[in-house]
């Protein structure tokens, strides 16, 4: 591969309440792509983090009888945990308070200034607190905000300062058409190119009516907009304008759900064109999540801490399930059921099964070094060309199509009864082909299987024969549950 670095960029959450299912699997997500291409070899960089300003925020933690600092830190922490407890690796998880971040986001805004795209202005319309935004009268679904369609929305009217957004409306047009994987899935991006199509408004981006945000440099009366600086995240936690920066944008993948696609496919593009930074190679939108066939929400109280799942079912689990159940970029469904039937049925039941059999045979019998006929079977250009374009469970289909094939093979050829060691070398190799291809998606899993057959986990290695000459079996992979 000729790119030798790849940046992938997650939404950063934003602190009004506790992490959720939904926002774990944008994450695990990003955390596969970015171990897909750590084992390509790539200088891999993954950000994520948390979003902490704004006027919503400002409310929670004064119904919480809390500073907002003391409830923004309280909950940032949960986040970090609870990507810990998923094995996500991340390289950088940003708040949007990091002084490093604020500092930067001023910069920006001088420069942006500089370029005379900043003007200042007022603002009058509906205004929605949970989201953090204006809602035009063609967004209102029966009157309300069509995300938060529960909650009432504020007239507001304010003195701010505007981006002109509206002089990108032809360059943001022009990008869609020269970069067609600019907006992925396909079926996304035509509702957007649409909607710019129609004109663009010229963005407020600061605020008067509450002080919990990053000052406006231009203006000390006014903070910015919660929207504008936490876009400039990307940037910001590879410390632009540094070698850093320089090395890692634009980022290769910007993973978001479909309610901050506007922001994402239109605002944020637009900034960087402002101060003539080059945009994101794709900006990827994963669908919406309910959780056991009910929307996530607290009144539900259905908001289930990604914690409270890895304890119950473990973090491999977890993560094998939502990359093979759900067709990224539609929305789906978290069903515990679901997730059981295929711990138990493909994890145990196939990968468990095949790797204890082989092994246990393996040390019983040994293994003679021999050509891998078996290996042909694994279409290795078809799981590459599924990654190419985000298709996670074909991935993970076409792995366990092989993982079938072993097993079937273990059947057909009877090694328990043969003894024949050249069999068995085929099989031990061909896991350990499995294993390097599952790393992005159950590591655990995977590290204990290199362990056990002394190989590394690299792209390289699975055509490589294995060196390994005794095979030594440990506990089970997966407990039924």
């Amino acid at each position: 591969m000729t790119n030798k670095k790849f940046y992938v960029t997650t939404a950063i959450d934003y602190v009004s309440g506790e992490p959720h299912v939904g926002h774990a699997y944008q994450k695990i997500i990003a955390d596969v792509l970015a171990r897909w291409n750590k084992i390509q070899g790539k200088d891999v960089f993954f950000l994520t983090g948390t979003d902490e300003h704004g006027q919503k925020i400002s409310k929670a933690a004064e119904k919480a009888g809390k500073s907002e600092k003391e409830f923004v830190d309280e909950l940032s922490k949960k986040f970090k945990q609870a990507w810990k407890s998923l094995n996500l690796d991340y390289d950088r998880f940003i708040r949007t308070t990091d002084k490093d971040h604020e500092e930067k986001v001023q910069e920006f805004i001088k420069l942006m200034n500089k370029k005379g795209d900043i003007h200042k202005g007022k603002y009058s319309g509906l205004y929605c607190v949970d989201c953090e935004a204006y809602v035009t009268e063609k967004d209102l679904v029966g009157g309300k905000c069509p995300f938060h369609p529960n909650k009432e929305l504020t007239e507001l009217s304010e003195e701010a300062y505007f981006f002109k957004l509206s002089k990108y409306q032809n360059k943001l047009l022009e990008l869609y058409e020269k970069n067609k994987k600019y907006i992925l899935p396909k079926f996304r991006r035509q509702e957007i190119i649409n909607r710019v199509k129609e004109g663009l408004k010229d963005l407020n981006i600061t605020r008067t009516n509450f002080s919990w945000g990053i000052p406006f440099p231009l203006d000390k009366k006014h903070v910015t907009y919660v929207w504008y600086e936490a876009l400039l995240n990307y940037i910001t936690g590879i410390d632009w304008p540094s070698k850093k920066f320089k090395k890692f944008w634009p980022a290769d993948v910007q993973l978001l759900g479909i309610d901050n696609s506007w922001f994402h496919c239109v605002i944020w593009p637009a900034m960087l064109m402002s101060v003539g930074i080059k945009t994101a190679n794709t900006i990827l939108i994963n669908g919406f999540l309910t959780f056991n066939s009910q929307k996530i929400s607290k009144s539900l109280g259905n908001v289930i801490s990604p914690i409270a799942l890895e304890e119950k079912y473990g973090a491999d689990s977890i993560r094998y399930f939502v990359c093979r159940n759900f067709v990224f970029g539609q929305d789906g469904d978290f069903s515990e059921q679901a997730l059981i039937d295929r711990h138990n049925n493909e994890l145990a039941n196939k990968l468990g099964n095949l790797v204890s059999r082989v092994t246990s045979l393996a040390e019983k019998y040994g293994i003679e070094k021999t050509k891998n006929k078996l290996i042909k079977k694994l279409k290795l250009k078809k799981i590459e060309n599924y990654f190419e374009n985000y298709e996670l469970d074909k991935i993970l289909n076409e792995i366990f199509a092989f993982i079938d094939v072993c097993n079937e093979y273990v059947q057909s050829k009877k090694p328990w009864e043969t003894h024949d060691k050249k069999v068995l070398y085929e099989l031990v190799d061909s896991i350990k082909a499995i294993a390097i291809l599952l790393w992005a998606f159950i590591p655990e899993t995977s590290e204990k299987i290199a362990k056990q057959f002394n190989f590394k986990i690299d792209y390289n290695e699975i055509e490589k024969p294995l060196k390994v000459e005794k095979i030594k079996k440990e506990g089970i992979l997966f407990e039924k549950i």
